[in-house]
């Protein structure tokens, strides 16, 4: 039986037990292309024998920048670390100085890209990085060298031998990864992950997700360059489960409907976007249907598991997933059961309404620098909480400090920081690493997260600000698309709000008002100025009155990655953002 130590022996366990046709699924040219266990294995092969002839070295860095999750990224991954190389995973959305900095920084050998777009990124800053020997492309790209050349330079097995002695001498304990989180100051960290961090990270949070051996359906689309997809493949590897990879988040939608997935892994923000197009839709509904619509949206944000609602409400419940919920769960493919969610808070409410729809939401909770995992629900057992994240996975260890910091110890805690001891001496200090968020345990042992340790602030009356909590709740405002709580030693909290533009044209045509023109003339509109403050004196209900928003100023950006308001994992760069709005800043504290 193959013992699962080092990342590359996920495939082997896999092919042990269940060579599935559909182990990995991209779609090209409109047809679904199935890669078996067997192929996967073998191509992996055939990339170690081609970089052995490359002259690749144990220790080598290998990056990879895929604008979309694709079967090559998964052979590549494999077939590097099996000849002890690292793998160095680039976003692909960031700026080309960002590029440049990471790979100088890695000191990276080669470079795998997936299209056309990265691929000129790259060239505008390739001649900076001196220790790069070459580029290759997933795609069929006019003078880039392609991947393929390497299967066919690694068709000749004469050299397995060698790469089975290369695989033999990689240890648990060795670096597999180094990931750069872009964070939201400063330049990127590379977080330095070894095979046992994330191997025991997988083993450890395996028991949680409830999965169907070998009859499972995975849609991939979250970014695999980020730890927190790249571990679930691991997993889907672990539990034999089909992976089939998303063309784009723009067609997602149509994907769904095509693969009938079982689970997936989601960011709130996608689940916000879904429950307000759900919700609108349902708003332009007459007469009976809207009022059924309504009445199961009111019962789902009543949600409770496990029947704590009582028989009557389970009556009822049954009768709107019949009705209504029924089609929220044909629109997502029909067929998924459950979704994992990461990278940021997840809204009571929508952990409720979807639980009541029958596809449930398992909020976790981690870091990059945690292989990510740190804890999660799960339905089954009663280990499933509205408002958690769950409880701790086996095998580590989570204390919260006086300040009320997440501390956490277990193997999965990465190796440190490339090439800085200072900051790794920072973040792990008496073997805990500290998370630098913010949160407690409740009596029953889930934890809760309440803010990030470092955007806390104090008003200028010495009061102390949790603006995470006072921005989720803004954002469950249909009109809100973002929010960004400010404030740091002035004498009240006050916000940014980047309006939901589509959202405010629709409502405007709904009420018979004009709203024509830019996102500029629509935020100074005195109709849409008297609605936002509805809904900010409506977010304000739930807060005292030292924590109330008591200015806010609309921006006229749609704020995102490119334009640098958000990270990759899409939160807020406030030094970033408040730098934008400096005049909007002034306005709101010194006018």
């Amino acid at each position: 039986m193959v013992q699962i130590s080092r990342l590359f022996d996920f495939p082997y366990y896999q092919l042990e037990k269940n060579n599935i046709p559909d182990c990995l699924v991209t779609k090209y040219n409109g047809e679904w292309i199935k890669t078996s266990t067997q192929e996967y294995i073998n191509k992996s092969n055939a990339i170690s024998r081609a970089l052995l002839r490359l002259g690749v070295q144990k220790m080598d860095k290998i990056a990879i920048i895929s604008t979309t999750n694709r079967t090559e990224w998964n052979i590549m991954d494999i077939g590097s670390l099996q000849v002890g190389a690292q793998t160095v995973p680039i976003y692909p959305t960031i700026s080309p100085e960002e590029y440049e900095y990471v790979l100088n920084h890695s000191e990276s050998k080669y470079c795998f890209v997936s299209d056309q777009v990265v691929l000129d990124k790259l060239n505008a800053i390739k001649q900076n990085i001196p220790s790069l020997k070459e580029v290759f492309s997933f795609d069929e790209i006019s003078g880039c060298r392609n991947w393929k050349e390497l299967l066919e330079l690694g068709a000749d097995e004469s050299n397995q031998p060698d790469v089975e002695h290369r695989k033999d001498n990689v240890k648990p304990e060795e670096l597999a990864t180094i990931i750069y989180t872009s964070g939201t100051t400063g330049k990127p960290k590379g977080v330095m992950l070894s095979h046992n961090n994330i191997v025991s990270n997988v083993l450890n949070s395996a028991p949680r997700i409830p999965f169907d051996e070998g009859t499972s359906r995975a849609l991939s689309f979250l970014p695999i360059c980020h730890i927190f997809e790249r571990m679930i493949i691991y997993i889907y590897q672990y539990y034999s489960v089909s992976i089939y990879f998303a063309e784009s988040i723009e067609k997602l939608t149509d994907n769904l409907k095509e693969v009938h997935p079982t689970v997936m892994t989601v960011v709130p923000r996608l689940l916000e976007k879904v429950y307000d197009k759900i919700y609108a839709k349902g708003a332009e509904l007459s007469g009976l249907k809207k009022m059924l619509f309504f009445w199961a949206i009111n019962l789902g944000l009543r949600y409770k598991p496990y029947g704590q609602n009582g028989w009557f409400y389970e009556k009822q419940l049954a009768i709107a997933r019949k009705l209504i919920f029924s089609k929220w769960r044909e629109g997502l493919g029909g067929e998924l059961s459950v979704m994992v969610s990461g990278s940021a808070a997840l809204q009571h409410r929508l952990a409720r309404v979807f639980a009541a729809a029958n596809i449930p939401v398992m909020e976790g909770y981690g870091l990059t620098e945690t292989s990510p995992v740190i804890s999660v629900n799960d339905m089954r057992k009663g280990l499933f909480r509205v408002g958690t994240v769950g409880k701790v996975i086996q095998n580590v260890e989570v204390k919260i400090a006086e300040d009320g910091e997440i501390l956490c110890k277990g193997p999965n805690v990465m190796m440190g920081y490339y090439k800085d001891e200072t900051l790794t001496n920072e973040a792990i200090k008496d073997g805990y690493f500290h998370t630098g968020d913010i949160g407690e345990f409740d009596s029953d042992g889930f934890l809760r997260i309440t803010d990030r340790k470092k955007e806390m602030f104090k008003t200028s009356g010495g009061k102390y600000i949790a603006p995470q909590i006072i921005e989720n709740r803004m954002k469950q405002s249909l009109f809100i698309e973002q929010a960004m709580v400010i404030g740091d030693g002035e004498k009240m909290p006050a916000a940014f709000i980047q309006p939901s533009f589509d959202f405010i044209r629709d409502w405007g045509l709904r009420h018979g008002l004009k709203l024509e023109g830019s996102n500029k003339e629509l935020i100074k509109n005195p109709k849409v100025l008297e609605r936002f403050q509805e809904e900010v004196d409506h977010a304000n209900e739930r807060f005292g009155n030292w924590e109330k928003v008591k200015r806010f100023e609309l921006t006229p950006d749609v704020w995102s990655i490119e334009a640098g308001h958000l990270t990759p994992t899409m939160k807020l760069r406030r030094k970033i953002i408040r730098e934008i709005y400096k005049d909007l800043y002034a306005k709101i504290y010194h006018s």
